[in-house]
């Protein structure tokens, strides 16, 4: 393990949050007290003041700070391109994932306790969830020009619930490992938005097919 790697060099802070987000995902916000936060990482109750203002500073934090990871991580993909689109979206894929499988109580958190957020932290999250949709937008248009925009935005919605299922789906002894669940992912993935574009295609086969057989029998 290199020292970048190792867990003294993980902050306190990150280590509050990660243990906090295990809990909150575990018991739920309100199960979770302040002192069984700070045993998890070997400090007083109290002392967690000294990082945080309190629970709901640590799940404003969890909840924003993933979604602004998200949405860098989509960005650096980006702009780090590749040999083609389709490269490019497979690299989203994979970077989606990798938080799909390594921060599967973020997902939990999302769903349970978005609405106990601060108005103007829960408009942060969608406001950069948002942006991070149409980042997906824009390159599964160009992999698949056939799709409406409309069309391209709910593929990538469905996307994003079937990645997002992980935390759903039994306890990691009884998934496949995680090499082989990333690659039953992504494979998913590609196959949904292959199946919207092929949809599309097939649509416009039809609407060329009864045009023709209107001008046939017109003429």
């Amino acid at each position: 393990m290199s020292d970048a790697q190792a867990p003294a060099q993980i902050s306190r802070r990150e280590q509050i949050l990660r243990e906090a987000a295990r809990l909150f995902a575990e018991r739920g916000f309100h199960g979770v007290g302040v002192d069984e936060i700070g045993a998890a990482v070997g400090i007083s109750g109290p002392g967690l003041y000294r990082h945080f203002a309190g629970k709901d500073a640590m799940l404003a934090e969890l909840l924003v700070g993933i979604s602004e990871r998200l949405l860098a991580g989509g960005r650096m993909r980006i702009a780090e391109g590749g040999e083609s689109p389709e490269a490019v979206l497979r690299a989203l894929i994979d970077g989606h994932i990798d938080f799909a499988l390594d921060d599967r109580p973020l997902i939990t958190l999302h769903d349970r306790e978005l609405d106990r957020l601060r108005e103007a932290d829960r408009k942060r999250v969608r406001q950069l969830q948002r942006q991070y949709v149409e980042l997906w937008v824009d390159v599964v248009r160009e992999v698949h020009p056939g799709p409406s925009e409309s069309r391209a935005r709910a593929a990538v919605h469905a996307v994003f619930g079937l990645l997002n299922s992980t935390p759903h789906l039994g306890r990691p002894g009884a998934l496949p490992g995680r090499t082989e669940m990333a690659e039953l992912l992504h494979g998913l993935a590609l196959g949904a938005f292959g199946a919207v574009a092929r949809e599309a295609a097939e649509g416009e086969s039809m609407a060329a097919s009864a045009s023709a057989s209107a001008a046939a029998s017109g003429a």
